[in-house]
C-alpha cells in the first residue's frame, strides 16, 4: 500500500496505478503540510509574496487586496483549465495525481492540508479528472494540465468516473466529497509544478520494462529458431565491453535460452578440423547485427531506462513549486523549481531508445519474412500454398509504418521552446508534450513487437520446433496461440495484432 511521506518509487506507483492500491498519508506528511500553511499564512502579511498577493506571471507587479485574495485563486484555476485536444487516458492522469499528491505532502507549498485529504479520496475511488494532451509547455511546470485537476478539487469540471465522463459536482455529490475551499494559494500551488509530465513519465517507464522484456524474448527466440551460434551472448566476450546494460541483456538472453536444445556451440561446428578442406561455407558464420548484436542494441536502452528512472523518481520527491515554503528556516525563496527541463530530456531519451527497440523489432521481423536471408522459412512465413497465400506479407507494412512514425516522433521536445507568457516564460521546456509523445511512440513499438510476436510463433509453427525450444520461448508460444491459431489459410489479422498487443502490453513477462 503507498504511503505518501514525501518519497516514492516505482513500485508505489506500480501498486496505485496497476494494481488499483488504496494510498495512505502518513501523519508526519499531514502535519507538515499544516505547518507549512500556518507559516505560509502568517509570513505572508505585510509581505509581497507572489500568487499570495500578486498577480501572475508578467502580470506580479498588480498587488492584490486582501479581499480579493481567494477569489485570485479560483480566477487562475478558471482561466488556465483552457487545454484541448484528446483526453489524457486516466492511468496516466492518476499518475499525475499521485506525483501532485507526494509533491505537496513535502510542505513547500502552503497549501490548505484538505487539498491532501481530497485528492486522496479522489485517488482511492478512482475518479480521475478530465486532462487535456495539449496546453503544457512545461514552465511553469504543467500549469494548464494541472488547472485541469484543480478545477476538478474545487467541484467543477468533469471526470472520469466507472467508466463514463461525468460532471464533477453529479460524482461528489453520490460519494458525498466536499469539494476544497480556497484559503491562501491553492490555486497556485496545485497548477504549478512538473506533476503530469512526471506522472506520465513514471508510467512511460513501467512500460518500457515491460516492453524491453518482451523484446529480450523475441530476440531470443530468433536466434534458437535459426540455431545461432550462442558466443556472441557469452560472458567471455560481453564483459570485455565494459557497459552494464550490455552485460545484463546478455546475461538475460543466456537465462532465456538455458534450456533450448536449438542453439549452437561454435566450438562443435566452426572449431573442427573436419572444416579445413571446405572453401566455401553453406550456412552463416556469423548472424545478421538484428541478432548478433542485440546487447550491443538493447544494452544502451537498459542503461538509458534506468538513468530516466532515477532522474523521474528524483523529480516526483522534489518541490515543483514556486515560491517554495521553508518552515524551517522560516523564509519563502522565489524561483524556478516547477522547470520541466530535467523530466523533458528524459522522455526524449526514452524516446529515442524505445524507437530503437521498434527499429530492431522491424528489422528481426523482416529477417524472419525475408527467404534470402534466413534460408529456412518460405516467404512471409507462410503456412499456406504460395501465390494463392499471403501469410505475414501484410502485417509487415503496418510494422514498418509503425517504425517510420517512431523515427519521426522520436525528435527532441527538449529544444523547441517557443517564448510565451509576454515573455516572461522566454524558454520552457515542453516536457509534458515530450511525455506524451513518448508515451505514443511506446504504445506504437508494443504494436511492432505484436506482430514479430506472432511471426515468430509462425516460424516455430513451420519449422515443427515447439518441443525443442526453450522454455520461455514455449510460453510465449502458447501464450500467443491461445490468441492466434495456426493459419495456413489467409485471416483477417487485425484483431489478432491488437489482441497480442493487448497482451503483451498488461501482462508482465517473467
Amino acid at each position: 500500500m503507498p504511503k505518501i511521506k514525501g518519497k516514492l518509487g516505482i513500485q508505489d506507483f506500480y501498486d496505485a496505478i496497476f494494481d488499483n492500491r488504496p494510498v495512505t498519508i502518513d501523519p508526519k506528511a499531514t502535519d507538515t503540510v499544516r505547518k507549512s500553511f500556518e507559516f505560509l499564512k502568517e509570513f505572508s502579511r505585510n509581505k509581497i509574496i507572489y500568487g499570495v498577493n500578486t498577480g501572475f506571471g508578467p502580470m506580479t507587479q498588480y498587488k492584490i487586496n486582501d479581499s480579493e485574495i481567494v477569489q485570485l485563486q479560483y480566477n487562475l484555476i478558471r482561466s488556465h483549465a483552457s487545454g484541448t485536444g484528446n483526453p489524457i487516458p486516466p492511468k496516466y492522469v492518476k499518475a499525475a495525481m499521485l506525483a501532485r499528491l507526494n509533491t505537496l505532502s513535502l510542505g513547500n507549498s502552503g497549501v490548505h492540508f484538505s487539498v491532501i485529504d481530497t485528492m486522496v479520496e479522489l485517488i482511492n475511488k478512482n475518479i480521475t479528472p478530465l486532462i487535456y494532451e495539449h496546453g503544457g509547455v512545461g514552465a511553469s511546470g504543467d500549469l494548464v494540465q494541472l488547472a485541469h485537476l484543480a478545477l476538478v478539487l474545487i467541484g467543477e469540471g468533469e471526470v472520469f468516473y466507472k467508466g463514463e465522463r461525468r460532471p464533477t459536482q453529479g460524482v461528489f455529490e453520490a460519494e458525498g466529497i466536499e469539494p476544497i475551499k480556497v484559503k491562501l494559494r491553492e490555486g497556485l500551488g496545485l497548477i504549478n509544478g512538473t506533476s503530469v509530465m512526471t506522472g506520465i513519465g513514471m508510467v512511460n517507464t513501467i512500460y518500457t520494462r515491460r516492453l524491453l522484456e518482451w523484446m529480450i524474448s523475441c530476440s531470443s527466440a530468433i536466434n534458437e529458431i535459426v540455431k545461432a551460434y550462442d558466443d556472441h551472448l557469452s560472458d567471455d566476450l560481453n564483459r570485455t565491453k565494459k557497459h552494464t546494460g550490455q552485460r545484463e541483456i546478455a546475461r538475460s538472453m543466456r537465462s532465456h535460452l538455458k534450456d533450448s536444445s536449438l542453439t549452437r556451440k561454435r566450438e562443435h561446428h566452426l572449431y573442427k578440423d573436419t572444416n579445413s578442406d571446405v572453401s566455401v561455407f553453406t550456412e552463416k558464420v556469423q548472424e545478421y547485427y538484428s541478432l548478433r548484436c542485440v546487447p550491443q542494441i538493447l544494452g544502451p536502452v537498459l542503461d538509458t531506462l534506468n538513468e530516466v528512472e532515477r532522474i523521474l523518481i528524483g523529480e516526483v520527491n522534489s518541490a515543483n513549486d514556486n515560491p517554495i515554503v521553508d518552515v524551517e528556516k522560516k523564509n519563502v525563496y522565489h524561483g524556478g523549481n516547477f522547470h520541466g527541463d530535467y523530466v523533458s530530456l528524459e522522455m526524449d531519451k526514452l524516446k529515442i531508445v524505445v524507437t530503437k527497440m521498434s527499429m530492431l523489432a522491424e528489422r528481426q521481423l523482416n529477417y524472419l519474412l525475408n527467404p534470402h536471408l534466413n534460408g529456412i522459412l518460405p516467404p512471409f512465413v507462410n503456412l499456406g500454398t504460395l501465390g494463392l497465400n499471403l501469410g505475414m506479407q501484410g502485417v509487415q507494412f503496418t510494422a514498418t509504418s509503425t517504425a517510420a512514425e517512431n523515427q519521426a516522433l522520436s525528435n527532441p521536445m527538449y529544444v523547441h521552446s517557443i517564448p510565451n507568457n509576454n515573455d516572461n516564460q522566454d524558454i520552457v521546456s515542453m516536457g509534458t508534450n515530450a511525455a506524451l509523445l513518448t508515451k505514443k511512440v511506446i504504445e506504437n513499438a508494443f504494436e511492432v513487437i505484436a506482430i514479430e510476436m506472432i511471426t515468430v510463433v509462425q516460424a516455430i509453427e513451420y519449422l515443427d520446433v515447439k518441443d525443442k525450444v526453450s522454455t520461455k520461448t514455449r510460453n510465449m508460444y502458447d501464450a500467443v496461440r491461445t490468441i492466434v491459431p495456426p493459419f495456413k489459410n489467409d485471416e483477417i489479422m487485425y484483431p489478432y495484432v491488437n489482441q497480442v498487443k493487448d497482451y503483451i502490453t498488461n501482462h508482465r513477462n517473467k
